[in-house]
């Protein structure tokens, strides 16, 4: 009894732990992806480029089918849109809606392709020769979803940020000022600062929790001084 309340402490307490290190992972991404802007959209545009290709391949050499290969490669042209404001992204963008309905889809398909049962011929329905359709092995399945599938919209998410406007620093006034001829005044403007997603959501998130603890401790040390002004 011991041994199994054990078990699922220890089942629980891995998963918390688990889930605190791929946070941290992707907090620390977001963190190189908003100091190497450039460097990662020329590597995503050379990604979606070589999964086409692969896409395209897997058709004659894997007899793939062909309408849910074209859909997936006008999926990866949607996913190609959201470069053109890269970093920068609106979630009420259509183009950012569309592409998270074509990676819904698209999983589903591909689920649905690999999960189908191989489909007999009558004629050799009873013949006892007759040798099946190979079918994909799991670390197959899992590598073409993981690379295929998953990894550009996963890239995407976490290099992409939602556009914060902040006052520009004292170093960009003054050379805003010594390209103005030193003008006398000069209104301050905004500038746009790249905010992870993935770091607005892990910060809301801790906030969140912060938020919820601390209150809780108010409203217990405020129960206390209550009781004690009373007595």
């Amino acid at each position: 009894m011991l041994l199994q309340l054990l078990s699922i402490a220890g089942s629980i307490l891995g998963f918390v732990f688990l889930t605190l290190s791929i946070a941290s992972g992707l907090y620390y991404i977001s963190e190189v992806v908003e100091e190497h802007t450039q460097a990662t959209k020329r590597f995503l545009k050379k990604t979606i480029y070589a999964i086409v290709v692969l896409h395209i391949l897997l058709v004659p050499l894997d007899g793939f089918p062909v309408k849910k290969t074209l859909f997936s490669v006008a999926s990866y042209a949607i996913y190609f849109r959201n470069l053109k404001t890269f970093p920068f992204v609106s979630l009420t963008d259509p183009i950012f809606l569309l592409s998270v309905l074509c990676v819904l889809i698209n999983h589903y398909l591909w689920f649905q392709h690999f999960n189908a049962a191989p489909v007999v011929p009558p004629q050799f329905r009873y013949d006892p020769h007759y040798v099946p359709p190979r079918r994909a092995t799991f670390a197959e399945v899992a590598s073409f979803f993981g690379i295929c599938v998953w990894f550009v919209p996963f890239a995407l998410f976490v290099s992409l940020s939602a556009g914060d406007y902040v006052l520009p620093t004292a170093r960009d006034d003054v050379g805003g000022l010594a390209s103005k001829d030193h003008s006398s005044e000069r209104e301050p403007r905004l500038r746009r600062r790249a905010v992870g997603l993935v770091r607005m959501l892990i910060n809301g998130l801790r906030d969140t929790v912060l938020d919820f603890t601390q209150g809780g401790r108010r409203g217990r040390m405020g129960s206390l001084d209550t009781g004690l002004g009373t007595a």
